[in-house]
Formats: C-alpha cells, structure tokens, sequence
C-alpha cells in the first residue's frame, strides 16, 4: 500500500471511529430513553436492562454505520481541503479520484459489512429483544397494561384506564372493565374513579382494588325468543370499594430468555424472507380467489349461460326489464337490491382482514428489498461525503456535522416514507425500499463533477447572468 493511500485512510479512520461511537450512543441513548420510561424503577434486575442494551446496540449499528461513514468522509475531505494538502495533491498530478479511491474501496466494504448486520445480527437482535421485553411482562403483567386504550393482554377482560401513576406504577384513573369471562359478550361492566393494582411475581393471580365506582351485569338466560330474552333483568349497583382477583396463569412464567415470537418479518434473514414471500402470496392469491368465487356463486351468475341464435325469440326488448309486467319488475329489483346488499355487506366485512393480509405481504416483501437498498447507504453517502467535502475545505465538528445530519435526515426520511408507501401498496414494494437510493444517485453526481471540475457549492453567477441578460434586452441603455 502507498504511502498516500495509508495517510488518507488514517485520516478517515480517525473522524471515522469518533463519529460511530459517538452517532451509536446517542441513537442507543434515544431509543432507550423511549422504553425505559416504562420499565425503569419497576424492580427489572440489572441483567435484563444490560441484556436490552446489548441487543438495542446491535440493532443501532447498521443505522449508525452509514452517518459515520457520511460524517468523517466530509471531515476527512474536507480537512485535507483546509490544510491546502488537496491543493498540494492537485498540483502534483493527483485527482480526486485517486486520492478518494482507497476509502471508497473501504466504503465498499463497510457496505458489505452492514449487509451482513442486517441479515444476521440484526434479525438476531430484534428477535431477542422483542421476546425479552414481553417475557418480562409476563413475569410482571401489570406493565402490560397501557393507559388510554383497552388492553386485551388479561384473559376474560378487556380494560381500560385513562392514567397509570404511582412509585410502581400501579394506581390507575377512570377505569373502565368489560368482564367477558361469562363468554356471552360484555353484558358486565364495571366502572371506577381509581383503581390499584396488586400482583406478586410468580402468583396465578392478579388482584384489582377499584373505589367510588359503577357495577352493571345484565342476566341473560336461555330464553328462546329475542322478546323473552329482551325481558331478561339486570342488576346495578354502587361501591366504595370493590376487589376482584384476575387468574393469569395462562400468560406468566416461562423463562426470560425463550423465544414465543419467531415469525416477525424483522426477525428473518433475506434467505427466509425469500421462501416466505410466496407462501404468502400463495395464500393472498387463495384469499382474493375464495372471495371472488363467493361474489361469483351468491350473485347466481354461474346460471347465466349464452342461448344459441337458433332458439332466440325474435320480439325480445333488448332492455331487459321492458319485458316484465310491473310487478315482475319490481320483484326483479327487489331480488337485485337485496342480493346486491348481501354481497357489499359481504365485501365490507371482508375488506378489512383482506387489507391487512396484503399488508402483511407489503411488510415481507418491502423487508426484503430494504435489505440489500439500506446496506448499500454507507456506499452512497460516501460519494456524497467526499465531494463535498473537498467542495467546502471545512474539517471539524462543525459545518461538517449540520450538513452530515440535513443529508442522513433527508436519506432516511425517503427510505421511510417510500417504505410506507409501499407497505400501503401505493406503490411496489422496489420501489419503496429503493426510491431514498434512487434520489441520492443525482445529487452524488453532481457533487462529484463539481469537486471534479475545482467549482463551489452554489456558483451564483451560472444563476444571475441569465437574470442579468434578461434584464439587459428588456431595460433600453440610457443615452449619454
């Protein structure tokens, strides 16, 4: 290796490791001030909380990779351009090219790097994490509970409670219980003004202390016609204070470190990813078959058949109902409407779960496009880093970082809104994954010509002179 290519790389190397370090811990910090918030001082032991550190870092890394990469290419660069050492390499007869080459072999390779995270820690990651965070709410159910949405994770019951309070976090506001225990729908309801809960690591059971509150059960019992059934009685009454036990035993134990959830598309390799996808849009495919032959079959158009012209009737009206009487046409429309009813109804009830299959398909396929697209960003914004840095000959921690940081924001923000395009099938699934790629690739080029041909960032007067021009044919000379 050449002298020159050791002193760039040393140059880049040293921006490099300060940048990554630095991006990883505040993106880690980010992300755990975000979900710590709701296990912090819950008596979780220490292994937990440096085990959920471990796995938040690994799934941070390929994120934190490209903007080091971004960052230290444009203080490299951009250091060598302040320092007049670019100037001395020019002079010399060495390009930009040559002078970027061997950190753009190591951006190449720092892309094949983060493939690999992606593929295999990062799956690793998520799929441990994940499991983690909800065996530990089994072990303590009570921090399954959210507050301002019912909660569906207590067998039997649906809750819900507009604030969680307290040192441990288990005094609630406005509670609001659907006991559905009974198996015949929500016909008991309890409502309270405060609420605490009590439940113990390892006990089958957990106990709810509701005060100043509501109790309403209706007593539905098997009468045959909906008119007795309506007569049914009901019961209400007020409390002071009201406590119930809730058995969990179906949902606690286990151990913290086993794997419930395995089949999440983050949690999957390319190559599972790969044999997962046409499994389902086999059975998407099998879904939008079954309904159209549902649509097909209860609209009766399997009856409909073409008469040979032999046997047709020669005064038949070609407006159909034109040849009923009146009261044939109106049971004709009559029948239309009520079949025409049925199959809408059908359809709306269906359309939700059809649409959550499809984006479920959405969630695998743009997942395994992604891969590959967001392991290629350390590539990418390389070729953006360096250019302009030598453009604008800045080095340190300043410029360089607030254009690392509008450059990685506008990358990032393409990658997720093209992802969530794609996942709403507004547009397929490469596309998505691929569109904050595609719209780096221009600005790339451009930098590079222009670090290339030794020109600024902006060159105002490629924009005036026209304006100047302009003006000039427009606004006649003032004669002398």
């Amino acid at each position: 290796m050449k002298i020159l290519d050791k002193y760039i790389l040393k140059s880049f190397f040293k921006p490099f490791a300060a940048t990554f370090l630095i991006v990883l811990f505040v993106l880690v910090m980010q992300t755990l001030w975000q979900t710590f918030e709701n296990i912090a001082g819950k008596g979780i032991s220490l292994i937990f909380i440096l085990k959920f550190l471990y796995y938040t870092t690994l799934m941070i890394i390929p994120q934190a990779l490209p903007i080091g990469v971004l960052l230290s290419s444009i203080m490299a660069l951009g250091n060598l351009g302040e320092n007049y050492e670019f100037a001395a390499a020019k002079s010399a007869g060495v390009s930009l090219q040559r002078l970027v080459r061997p950190i753009a072999i190591l951006a190449i390779f720092l892309s094949g790097i983060n493939f690999l995270f992606l593929n295999n820690v990062y799956p690793y990651a998520i799929l441990n994490q994940s499991n983690l965070y909800l065996n530990i709410k089994k072990k303590k159910p009570a921090l399954a509970l959210v507050a301002g949405s019912f909660n569906s994770d207590l067998p039997g019951y649906q809750i819900k409670f507009d604030e969680k309070y307290g040192e441990d976090e288990n005094l609630l506001k406005k509670v609001l219980i659907y006991d559905l225990t009974g198996g015949r729908g929500n016909q008991k309801v309890i409502t309270a003004e405060t609420g605490k809960i009590i439940s113990e690591e390892g006990s089958r059971y957990m106990t709810f202390i509701l005060n100043d509150g509501n109790y309403y059960e209706e007593h539905v019992k098997n009468a045959r016609t909906p008119s007795k059934r309506a007569k049914m009685s009901a019961s209400s009454a007020t409390f002071k204070e009201y406590e119930f036990n809730i058995d969990i035993s179906s949902i606690v134990g286990g151990d913290l470190d086993s794997n419930s959830v395995k089949n999440h598309f983050r949690m999957l390799t390319v190559e599972q990813l790969k044999d997962t996808i046409p499994v389902l849009k086999a059975r998407y495919d099998e879904t939008l078959k079954d309904r159209s032959n549902n649509v097909y079959t209860s609209t009766y158009a399997n009856r409909l058949y073409k008469y040979p012209d032999s046997i047709k009737t020669k005064n038949v009206d070609s407006t159909l109902l034109s040849n009923f009487a009146l009261k044939e046409k109106i049971s004709i429309l009559n029948a239309s409407i009520s079949k025409t009813s049925r199959v809408l109804s059908n359809l709306s009830n269906y359309n939700p779960a059809i649409k959550w299959e499809r984006k479920t398909l959405n969630f695998f396929d743009t997942e395994y496009y992604n891969r590959v697209a967001f392991s290629l960003s350390c590539f990418i914004l390389f070729f953006i880093g360096a250019p302009l840095g030598s453009i604008i000959r800045k080095g340190g921690f300043g410029l360089p970082m607030i254009l690392a940081i509008a450059i990685y924001v506008i990358y990032f923000f393409a990658n997720t809104f093209g992802r969530n395009l794609a996942e709403e099938s507004t547009i397929s699934a490469f596309l998505g994954s691929w569109i904050s790629f595609f719209l780096m690739v221009p600005l790339a080029i451009l930098l590079t010509r222009r670090a290339t041909k030794d020109k600024g960032l902006f060159n105002l007067d490629s924009f005036l002179q026209p304006i100047t021009k302009l003006f000039k044919k427009i606004i006649p000379k003032k004669s002398k």
